[in-house]
């Protein structure tokens, strides 16, 4: 049950790495203060990535916290969890198999990495995962600062996307699985998805961060395929690399929030045997520009 206001002092300990912080201080298992959330804000945008550790939180208290950052979207349609009604915001992200069905979505494979739902015209600005339960190794989820990988960039791949927009690649998810209803193209120049910019302006900061959803499919619109997948493998290289990135050790209780307009990440494979349980929610963005 959602509690009332209560004040709560708001403790930022940065990780020391490109991007991510911890918060100390906050039970998100209920409303909180407008200075509470006005602190998580600054400090959100100030990292990107914040860590929450020893939370309680039902699907409830994680939807009603989501909701106090922005207007929740719908999880996936494929990804939710025959949820009763109210419920569709969360997605279950589990290898866990009960009864012979699995509980949740993307296994115990690795996935590779992406922003959530580029593919779309408007991909959610945000998401919020939280750890119901955690292998004791492995599964770890890492997160890279594009902003970082734009202020980087050689300045003659920085010439070479100025003006540039990409198609992002609907067919399949962050695991590499083909999504219901979808064929494979027969190269990327025929990629069914949403075409974005692919240096982008953060609506909140002003900041403009490299914008580059998923590798696989992506196309360059107005390239020849050859100049389109040598960029774009020259691009992937340069975000992706270690001094723009941080992870995430899971254990039980954590909630990590992302900026999805300034971040990527990925997964860690685990071992299939070991239970790994993860609600999600995320938050409506807007179309990039």
């Amino acid at each position: 049950m959602v509690s009332v206001l209560e004040r709560q002092e708001v403790r930022v300990r940065p990780t020391g790495a490109a991007l991510a912080a911890d918060i100390e201080g906050v039970d998100l298992a209920g409303t909180l203060m407008p200075e509470t959330i006005a602190a998580i804000e600054r400090a959100w945008g100030d990292h990107l990535v914040l860590r929450f550790r020893g939370q309680k939180l039902s699907d409830d208290d994680l939807m009603h916290f989501s909701r106090q950052l922005g207007e929740l979207d719908w999880a996936p349609v494929a990804a939710t969890n025959d949820a009763p009604e109210g419920r569709a915001y969360v997605m279950v992200v589990s290898n866990v198999v009960e009864n012979g069905q699995a509980i949740g979505q993307l296994g115990a494979y690795e996935a590779l990495w992406h922003t959530d739902m580029s593919y779309i015209a408007e991909p959610p600005m945000a998401s919020a995962l939280y750890s119901l339960e955690a292998p004791p190794s492995g599964g770890d989820t890492g997160f890279c600062n594009m902003y970082q990988a734009l202020e980087t960039l050689p300045t003659d791949l920085r010439r070479a996307v100025e003006g540039k927009t990409c198609i992002h690649d609907a067919s399949r998810n962050s695991a590499g699985e083909l999504r219901r209803g979808f064929v494979d193209a027969p190269d990327a120049t025929q990629t069914v998805g949403a075409e974005h910019p692919i240096v982008r302006t953060h609506p909140a900061t002003g900041r403009k961060a490299l914008f580059l959803g998923r590798r696989r499919n992506a196309y360059i619109r107005g390239l020849s395929l050859a100049d389109s997948e040598a960029l774009l493998d020259a691009l992937w290289a340069h975000a992706s690399k270690d001094e723009f990135t941080w992870y995430q050790k899971w254990h039980a209780g954590d909630l990590i929030l992302w900026d999805n307009r300034s971040v990527m990440h990925r997964r860690d494979a685990f071992d299939p045997a070991a239970r790994r349980v993860m609600h999600r929610t995320q938050i409506k963005g807007d179309r990039p520009s």
